[in-house]
């Protein structure tokens, strides 16, 4: 809570609600983690902006096209009928999301999650222009000058053609990107288009450029309830307290032994890496993303005074209790909530892929004609029906129509269709039985389509036959 901000009356104190934020100037680190930080960086960015560019025959292979209600994902096509495995697809993410947190704790947070990623990467190039932490410091304390709004001037228009071309990548999903560029360069771009590049590329210039930490303290829930699906058990980022208490700077040749002091020199370089301002050796705090920038930066203390590394390090609650090594530690990843957690998701795994690789590229919808059935020549009876095909796969197919359920009811007219590649084609069809077949009233048919050149793709959907009373 920050100090009272007026006065007015006396005896009346104004009180802020909320806390003027603090800059933080995060000093760049080297080590172990951050390696595998810019790893997963390089990692999810050349996946992000390469896949656009990537073709699959004559089209983008990975294309969610809004307008056509088509979604292309290599050399599957999907409808909005196939919602499914986007619910497979999100289930999936929960069920890794609680399986890694149970194990180790923030590692999406830490180290993939595009908020952490973007901000490493505007970092970067803060650092690039304006220097480490004390140049910063240094620079944003001074007045304004030519070579400070240079300075600015340089990390800002870096900062936007970066969050521009993100934003041009992330529409670059929506619209064939090649497409789309030449549709800016043109300056044609359509309204949503438009409005999409600027907000997605608004978005991360602001994120990752200003609100940072901001975004990860106030703004995601998942700090919130990450401690719901921690335990004793899950590895987090730790400060030794009993090896390193208490702490106290010391020469490097000083006997801590001697001196009454723990293995922390009190130097504050974990503060001051860390990425939203948090002193680990508190314990631990919601604010923590788990980056292990702080582990990176202790270990180097710790080899510069030629003490053993691990004051802070990846450990468990009950491993620092019972002073457990690391063997007994990760012997007790394989408890009943993990493995509950993994057994949920290889099953719900393998049951999506399973179902995308054996379904049919055919899809048939039966729409009955409002009209009841009625009597024609011959005394035949009739019903009309209009067909809906979806043929998903990327082949001109032509597909033949039969219909059962009742005794010698059959399609009269038109009985194959052709249906082009990833189309969709809605078509009438008539269906006749002879009299005395089927019973007054709703009668329980099913209609039946197969591809003329391969018997294996099929589909058939259920319908019903009225017989007028």
């Amino acid at each position: 809570m920050s100090e009272p901000a007026s006065q007015g009356q006396p005896g009346d104190v104004e009180v802020a609600l909320y806390e003027v934020r603090k800059k933080i100037y995060p000093r760049a680190v080297t080590g172990l983690f951050a390696g595998w930080r810019w790893a997963l960086v390089w990692f999810t960015q050349l996946l992000f902006y390469g896949l656009p560019w990537l073709s699959w025959g004559d089209r983008p292979m990975v294309l969610f096209d809004l307008e056509a209600r088509r979604f292309y994902l290599l050399g599957i096509v999907l409808y909005p009928q196939d919602f499914i495995y986007l619910t497979g697809l999100l289930v999936i993410s929960a069920l890794s999301l609680f399986l890694f947190t149970a194990v180790a704790g923030r590692l999406w947070c830490g180290y993939a999650c595009p908020q952490t990623v973007y901000t490493e990467i505007f970092m970067w190039v803060e650092r690039k222009i304006e220097g480490d932490r004390s140049a910063r410091m240094k620079l944003d304390k001074s007045p304004m000058s030519g070579a400070k709004f240079s300075r600015k001037a340089a990390k800002h228009v870096a900062w936007v053609l970066i969050a521009l071309w993100t934003g041009i990548t992330f529409v670059g999903y929506f619209t064939p990107i090649r497409e789309l560029l030449g549709a800016i360069v043109t300056l044609s771009t359509g309204p949503w288009q438009t409005f999409w590049v600027l907000f997605y590329g608004f978005a991360t210039w602001g994120n990752a450029g200003f609100m940072r930490e901001q975004v990860c303290k106030y703004m995601c829930p998942y700090a919130r309830f990450q401690s719901a699906m921690f335990d004793k058990d899950t590895m987090i980022i730790t400060y030794d307290a009993a090896r390193g208490e208490p702490r106290g700077s010391r020469s490097k040749k000083a006997d801590p032994a001697a001196l009454g002091l723990g293995a922390c020199i009190d130097c504050s370089l974990c503060v001051q890496v860390c990425p939203t301002g948090i002193d680990i050796r508190k314990g631990l705090q919601y604010e923590c993303i788990g980056c292990a920038a702080c582990i990176d930066a202790c270990d180097q203390v710790m080899d510069k005074m030629s003490y053993p590394r691990g004051l802070i390090r990846y450990t468990t609650e009950n491993a620092m209790a019972e002073g457990l090594d690391t063997r007994a530690m990760l012997r007790r990843v394989a408890r009943p909530r993990v493995l509950v957690y993994s057994g949920i998701l290889l099953a719900v795994t393998l049951a999506l892929f399973a179902h995308l690789l054996l379904r049919s590229p055919i899809k048939l919808d039966v729409i009955p004609d409002r009209s009841l059935g009625r009597e024609v020549e011959e005394g035949m009876i009739e019903n009309t029906y209009r067909l809906q095909f979806i043929n998903s796969s990327e082949t001109a197919r032509r597909f033949l129509v039969k219909v059962d359920g009742i005794e010698s009811i059959f399609v009269a007219g038109q009985t194959a269709f052709e249906i082009g590649p990833a189309g969709v084609r809605m078509v009438p069809v008539t269906v006749r039985t002879k009299p005395g077949n089927g019973k007054p009233g709703s009668n329980p048919i099913r209609f039946e389509v197969r591809a003329e050149d391969d018997e294996s793709v099929s589909a058939s959907a259920k319908s019903t036959f009225f017989v007028p009373r």
